[in-house]
């Protein structure tokens, strides 16, 4: 193994200073702004649908494409770019991705047919699949150690907050003052502000520096798939399919289980799913902030639990849309603090610090690929033959799943372990 040599002092500029807790809320501030608009450019196209249904002649197959070509791109490239990201620093990577996706969600604007939005769209989510775990790494880089689950919670609560919670409410009213390639259009400008402002201020940190923040300590270099070697990555991968089935089934059968089963109308059923993106956002918030406390591994268990408990209720609730509401609002909280744990500390904490980026890359990914992609076919698949009272049950076996994970994650908060190892050196010294 090659161990990176020391940075002279004589190199060593201001990038490569020690963050300030000033650097912190800039750097972090940002990435949460990025993961944001990211949510927003995804999510964007969802209230448009029956308007671009109407102007480009789009059918249900056409709609389930565009959906797709996103989410496959998106994971691809999460895939393939998180050991780039390690190589030439996060920075080379965040900036130009941040510009692209934000001039190609205006360019959905100029698209003519579905050919050519699901070219626009999948270039789009190659972009938001390399910003994503290069940005993870960012904000842990300008977190201390003992903040990194409340950091890495407060950018991944964006997407929910402004994607799933924001966005519908914002596009419908921009409908009644422009036509929607103007809306398009103009949701690129926030995103090549944030790169600018990315580009002055995240810094380039050293090996050393990096290193700092994983419980190896190990400053040399690896190559890609060394990253298997920690257990923390298999089982994360292991993980998000569950986390992203979990989601991705959810999102996609519960409007229908809610109109067709339930016979709620479609103002009961958007108050009900409009839970999905605030109780997602407060989840990401509080939950990984409580890890740095109490540990990654206790609290995934308890989100875990909450999750299956609370759709455990939501399936046996009626057509009660509070009820409803309150116990999505719950499982969502908790699903993603599953997610943000999962993508962020609990990956990249446990390798070296040259495979961060990998780490995230690789569970964010394949677990976009597949757990993204073969869930919703198989629930699906259930909805049609047995029925969707049947079919929506799927997230309770895939929570079950994960939380068996879980128990064989190594822990990797900081505070837990300063903790565990004041108990062993106790221990030690009752017995000598």
């Amino acid at each position: 193994m090659n161990v990176a040599p020391p940075v002279a002092p004589s190199t060593v500029g201001p990038s490569h200073a020690e963050p300030s807790k000033g650097y912190e809320w800039k750097a972090v501030t940002l990435m949460a702004l990025g993961m944001g608009l990211v949510g927003i450019d995804r999510f964007l196209i969802v209230p448009l649908m029956p308007v671009l249904m109407r102007d480009l002649h789009l059918d249900y197959q056409d709609l389930g494409h565009i959906t797709g070509a996103l989410a496959l791109a998106w994971g691809l490239s999460a895939l393939l770019t998180g050991n780039l990201s390690d190589r030439i620093g996060f920075k080379r990577v965040i900036v130009p991705a941040m510009v692209g996706f934000s001039l190609l969600a205006g360019l959905g604007g100029l698209a003519t047919g579905v050919g050519s939005l699901i070219a626009i769209r999948a270039l789009m989510g190659a972009a938001e699949g390399a910003f994503t775990p290069a940005s993870i790494i960012a904000t842990m880089d300008a977190s201390p150690p003992g903040r990194h689950g409340r950091n890495v919670g407060i950018q991944q609560m964006m997407p929910a907050l402004l994607g799933l919670g924001l966005t519908p409410i914002l596009v419908t009213q921009l409908l009644k003052v422009m036509d929607w390639p103007w809306i398009f259009l103009l949701v690129a400008v926030p995103g090549l502000i944030v790169a600018l402002l990315a580009q002055r201020v995240l810094r380039r940190p050293s090996p050393a520096e990096i290193a700092k923040h994983t419980v190896t300590h190990d400053t040399g270099r690896h190559s890609w798939y060394e990253v298997f070697r920690y257990r923390n990555v298999p089982l994360g991968i292991i993980c998000m399919l569950c986390w992203l089935a979990c989601q991705i089934v959810i999102a996609a059968l519960f409007p229908n289980y809610l109109v067709d089963y339930l016979h709620l109308d479609m103002q009961q059923m958007g108050f009900v799913l409009s839970s999905l993106g605030f109780g997602g956002a407060i989840g990401a918030l509080v939950l990984p902030a409580l890890s740095d406390r109490i540990g990654r591994k206790p609290v995934m268990l308890l989100s875990a639990a909450g999750v299956f408990l609370s759709l455990w209720c939501f399936l046996r609730t009626g057509a009660a849309p509070i009820p409803l509401f309150a116990c999505l609002m719950v499982a969502m909280g908790c699903l993603y603090s599953l997610i943000t744990l999962t993508v962020g500390p609990v990956a990249a904490e446990a390798v070296p610090g040259q495979l961060m980026s990998t780490a995230s890359g690789m569970i964010i990914g394949i677990g976009e690929v597949f757990g993204g992609g073969v869930a919703p076919a198989f629930a699906g698949y259930l909805a049609k033959h047995f029925g969707i009272e049947h079919a929506v049950t799927m997230p309770l076996w895939t929570i079950g799943i994960g939380a068996i994970a879980v128990m064989a994650l190594k822990e990797t908060a900081p505070a837990r372990l300063r903790r565990k190892k004041g108990e062993d050196i106790a221990g030690l010294q009752r017995h000598t």
